[in-house]
């Protein structure tokens, strides 16, 4: 499977990664990467960095040869009615946006508390892509998850640190297995990102890349494969300026 794209990334401004943004650009152009994101953690995450931070992105150059770099936020879910930690006037500025339930910013509820909470996050017309949507910690109802991602046109996020053997969050495969055959059903696009925290994880796809296989999901809605496609859901590609 070609693989282009990598679209959640951190590095050290976001407190507990290692890599800098120079580092993190030459790993993925190593890779061959041809669209790459860097998502630092938004204000509410402990040890990340500030709102000016996030509003200070336009002086970073975007085109690195044949690659677009990207430049925006993994925000952080603070409540079910989809509230998230950077204000619109910021939001406005990111070429993309991942939205991803953590700890230290949102206790998990039930079921269905969890289901509508990522719905009222989609409705968000910043919010690009859901982080990790396949932690037992926050149960979701998938099949509402999928209808949401296809009704809101956002990317659900087959995240190779979650699916990484020993890893913290509980029943990834199963539960990105579970999404994968919805998505299926429902011919809705996935993303596999590697949430690299250090430039020698970035691209690595390779746990995520296992799950698509064994569920036999169709390449063609795998956006890796697929620049234009993937350009199709991110802030960066809907102003016809950048068309």
């Amino acid at each position: 499977m070609n693989d282009y794209v990598d679209l959640h990334t951190h590095t050290i401004a976001s407190g507990h990664a290692y890599s800098t943004i120079e580092a993190m650009i030459k790993a993925a152009e190593q890779k061959e990467i041809r669209l790459f994101g860097i998502t630092e953690h938004a204000p509410k995450m402990p040890g990340t960095c500030s709102e000016l931070y996030f509003n200070n992105l336009r002086v970073l150059e975007r085109k690195h040869g044949e690659m677009y770099t990207l430049f925006g936020a993994e925000l952080n879910i603070m409540d079910m009615e989809g509230y998230v930690d950077l204000p619109e006037r910021t939001l406005k500025q990111m070429d993309l946006c991942v939205a991803s339930m953590h700890g230290p910013c949102f206790h998990p509820g039930t079921i269905e508390e969890n289901t509508k909470t990522y719905l009222n996050v989609m409705k968000n017309p910043y919010v690009n892509i859901i982080g990790h949507p396949d932690d037992s910690y926050y149960p979701v109802d998938y099949r509402a998850l999928v209808e949401g991602a296809k009704e809101y046109h956002v990317l659900l996020e087959v995240n190779n640190g979650s699916l990484t053997p020993g890893g913290f969050r509980q029943n990834t495969k199963e539960n990105s297995c579970k999404m994968l055959e919805l998505c299926k059903e429902y011919k809705v696009p996935v993303i596999m990102d590697s949430d690299a925290h250090v430039d020698t994880a970035v691209g690595n796809h390779q746990y995520p890349l296992e799950v698509i296989q064994m569920v036999d999901f169709p390449e063609e809605l795998v956006v890796n494969t697929n620049v234009e496609l993937a350009k199709s859901f991110l802030n960066y590609f809907k102003s016809t300026e950048q068309l």
